[in-house]
């Protein structure tokens, strides 16, 4: 799968929240996220734009793990990238596994998520800790397809909701590295 995908700061979650209700969006569900990310031993997934992770999603009173590989970006103007995800049961396990095969934790990032569907977009607010407010606009395509499409339609849904500017190619995890 291809992951079409643009980031951008925004100011308010009530004001975005208020501009997707305008238009028609709907609100899916909230989840709480924790990414544990780790680093190959082989190759230094910074330099190589790749990432590893063990996500655990928290909704109501179900949990769900996944193991998700991204691959580099494949563009200059989004996060537009590969990426491949399975489910797992035990993310405890994983983590050992991984650890002994030499790969390290790098960081643990933690989000609280508002989803949103709006025609072909998935939508989400993303409250992380130790990061400005966030949304992402994704469209999910079959590898091979062409995504030059789909990116622009994201940038159009961005301007109607009245964001230009504040785009960011940077992952949560290389954001809050910085810091």
């Amino acid at each position: 799968m291809i992951e079409v995908e643009v980031k951008a700061k925004i100011n308010s979650f009530k004001e975005i929240e208020d501009k997707l209700s305008q238009i028609g969006a709907v609100k899916t569900k909230d989840e709480f996220q924790e990414d544990i990310y780790f680093n190959s031993p082989v190759v230094d997934f910074a330099e190589t734009d790749e990432a590893l992770r063990i996500r655990t999603t928290k909704q109501n009173n179900e949990t769900n793990i996944f193991i998700t590989y991204k691959g580099p970006k494949i563009d200059a103007k989004s996060k537009t990238r590969k990426e491949i995800e399975m489910g797992i049961a035990n993310s405890s396990q994983c983590s050992e596994i991984f650890e002994a095969l030499g790969f390290e934790k790098v960081r643990t990032v933690r989000k609280d998520r508002q989803y949103f569907s709006y025609q072909n977009f998935e939508i989400s607010l993303d409250d992380v800790e130790g990061l400005d407010p966030y949304m992402e606009i994704e469209i999910a395509l079959d590898d091979g397809k062409d995504y030059s499409e789909a990116q622009e339609s994201i940038f159009k849904l961005f301007e109607k909701l009245g964001i230009t500017d504040g785009f960011e190619r940077t992952s949560y995890l290389e954001l809050l590295e910085k810091l």
